[in-house]
C-alpha cells in the first residue's frame, strides 16, 4: 500500500479518538466529581507526558526507527484510554494520562505526528509539499470532526438506553483505546523506506540549529496561548456559560464536528493562499484575525452568537498549521526534518501542558472567559513576532517564484 496512505489514515483514526476523548473527557472527571482545577492537571499531565514522548521521537526517534516507535506510541495510547475507562482513581487516572499521552487539547499534535510530519517530504516533491501536507490536515481535521460528533454518542445512548451516564462515558474510552491499537496494527504495514536515511541524531548544521531554536521560542508563546484554549476547557466553558440554555457535552460536540468541517476547507485555501502570497503571510494573516474572534466568543451573550462566531474563527485559526508545517520542513536538510519537527513538535507540547496546568491555578481566581482573552492576546503577539522575524526566509519553492536567492535556505 503508498506509505502515503497508510499515514493519512493514521492520521485520521488517530486524531478521530484524540478529539472524542478531549471532548467526553471533562464530562467523565466531572462525573467521577473532579474539580475544575483537578480536571485542567489531568489535561496538563497528560500533556507533559505527551511532550516527553515527543522529546524521545525528536532526539531518538531516527535512531530507534520510525516505524517501531509509531507503533509503540500508539500501544503506549491504546493501553491509557483503556486504564481511563476502567479506573476512578484520580491518582490512577493521572499516571494513565501522563503514560497514555493523554491530549486534552483535542487536536492531534504529538510525537506520532512529529515522525509522520518528518517522513512525507520524501514522498512528495517542492511544489506539492504543502498540498500534501494540506491532505494530511484534512485527514486530521475530518477524523477531528467526526470524533467531536461521536464524543455525544455516549450520552444519546445512555438516554435511549437508560444507562448510567458514566458508564456510558467509559464506553467511549474503551473505543478511544480501539482506535489507537488499530493505528498500531497500521503502522506495522509501513516499508522500510520510510525511514531516515541518515540518522544523525543532534549533528544539525549550525543554520538548521539558529532556525529552528528561533522559530520554536516563537511558537512556544503561540502554544502557551493556546494551553488556555484546549478543548475540555472550551466544553466547560460552552456547559457551565450557556448550560441554562440547554447546552451540554453533546450540544459542543456537534458544534466542534461543524468547526472541524470549517478546519477541513480552509486546509485547501491555506494551499492556494500560501502559492500566491508565501508561507509565512499565509501564516499570519490568517491567525490574527481568528485570534480577534475568539475574545468576541468569550464575551458573546448567547449560545447561538458565541457558537457562529465559533464557526467562523475556526475558518481561519487552521490555516497557518500545513504552511508552517511545510515551511518548517522546507527551510532545513531532509535528513533535519525530525529534529526540526520534534523541537517545534516539543515547544507547542511543553507550552499546552505548562499552561493548561497553569489554567486550573487560575481558575481558583478567574472566570473560564477571561482565559481566552488571555490566550488570544498571546497569539496576536506571537504573529506579529513571527512575520517580523521570517519574512525574508523563503522556502525553495518561494525562491523558484521571485527570482531572489538566499543561501541559508537550503533543501
Amino acid at each position: 500500500m503508498n506509505p502515503r496512505l497508510l499515514i493519512y489514515a493514521t492520521a485520521f483514526a488517530r486524531s478521530l479518538a484524540t478529539s472524542m476523548g478531549a471532548v467526553m473527557l471533562g464530562g467523565q472527571l466531572a462525573r467521577l466529581e473532579f474539580a475544575e482545577g483537578e480536571i485542567a492537571f489531568v489535561v496538563g499531565i497528560g500533556l507533559a507526558g505527551a511532550t516527553l514522548a515527543a522529546i524521545v521521537a525528536t532526539f531518538l526517534g531516527d535512531r530507534l526507527g520510525r516505524r517501531a516507535l509509531l507503533l509503540e506510541l500508539s500501544l503506549l495510547m491504546a493501553a491509557g484510554g483503556a486504564t481511563i475507562a476502567l479506573s476512578s482513581s484520580p491518582f490512577v487516572i493521572g499516571a494513565a494520562a501522563f503514560l497514555g499521552l493523554l491530549n486534552g487539547m483535542g487536536r492531534d499534535r504529538g510525537a506520532s505526528l512529529i515522525l509522520e510530519q518528518a517522513i512525507l517530504p520524501s514522498l512528495t516533491s517542492d511544489e506539492h509539499r504543502t498540498r500534501t501536507f494540506a491532505w494530511y490536515n484534512v485527514m486530521q481535521d475530518s477524523g477531528g470532526a467526526l470524533g467531536a460528533l461521536a464524543a455525544g454518542l455516549p450520552l444519546l445512548f445512555a438516554q435511549q438506553r437508560g444507562i448510567a451516564e458514566l458508564a456510558a462515558l467509559r464506553g467511549g474510552f474503551g473505543a478511544y483505546a480501539g482506535l489507537l491499537a488499530f493505528c498500531a496494527l497500521l503502522y506495522l504495514f509501513l516499508p522500510r523506506s520510510v525511514e531516515a536515511e541518515k540518522p544523525r541524531g543532534f549533528a544539525v548544521t549550525p543554520h538548521a540549529r539558529r532556525v529552528v531554536f528561533k522559530i520554536s521560542a516563537l511558537f512556544s508563546i503561540d502554544a502557551l496561548g493556546g494551553g488556555f484554549i484546549t478543548r475540555t476547557l472550551m466544553v466547560m466553558f460552552f456547559v457551565t456559560r450557556f448550560g441554562h440554555e440547554g447546552v451540554n457535552e453533546a450540544t459542543v460536540g456537534q458544534l466542534y464536528f461543524f468547526a472541524l468541517i470549517a478546519n477541513i476547507v480552509s486546509h485547501f485555501g491555506a494551499a492556494w493562499l500560501g502559492k500566491r502570497i508565501g508561507l509565512v503571510n499565509t501564516m499570519v494573516f490568517t491567525h490574527i484575525p481568528s485570534s480577534l474572534l475568539l475574545i468576541t466568543v468569550a464575551i458573546a451573550p448567547s449560545f447561538w452568537i458565541a457558537a457562529a462566531l465559533l464557526l467562523v474563527r475556526e475558518s481561519l485559526v487552521e490555516m497557518d498549521v500545513p504552511t508552517r508545517q511545510s515551511y518548517v520542513m522546507a527551510v532545513v536538510k531532509p535528513e533535519e526534518r525530525t529534529f526540526a519537527s520534534g523541537v517545534t513538535g516539543i515547544v507547542r507540547m511543553a507550552g499546552w501542558a505548562v499552561a493548561a496546568s497553569f489554567a486550573g491555578v487560575l481558575l481558583r481566581t478567574l472566570e473560564l472567559w477571561t482565559l481566552l482573552v488571555i490566550g488570544a492576546g498571546m497569539k496576536i503577539f506571537y504573529d506579529l513576532a513571527l512575520w517580523y522575524s521570517f519574512r525574508h526566509l523563503k522556502p525553495p519553492e518561494e525562491k523558484v517564484s521571485t527570482g531572489t536567492q538566499d543561501t541559508q535556505v537550503t533543501k
